[in-house]
């Protein structure tokens, strides 16, 4: 399997990509697609929103798991 060179990966299986512009684009591996099954909430922080490094930035829930 190729990885995208330009995505950042977690140990839990979140992606971040910078997007060059001061934004970042965030995901979930297929990985963690596969675990959580079909997506019922996302709790994103505000557009602007400082975040620290190592917090958790999202909450997400599913069919399966919740996790933040």
């Amino acid at each position: 399997m190729k990885l995208p060179e330009n995505l950042k990966y977690t140990s839990s299986h979140e992606w971040i990509a910078d997007n060059g512009d001061g934004t970042v684009t965030v995901g979930i591996t297929a990985l963690a697609t596969e675990q959580l099954g079909d997506l019922v909430y996302v709790e994103l922080p505000r557009i602007g929103a400082a975040l620290a490094r190592g917090a958790s930035c999202a909450v997400v829930e599913s069919t399966k798991a919740a996790s933040d």
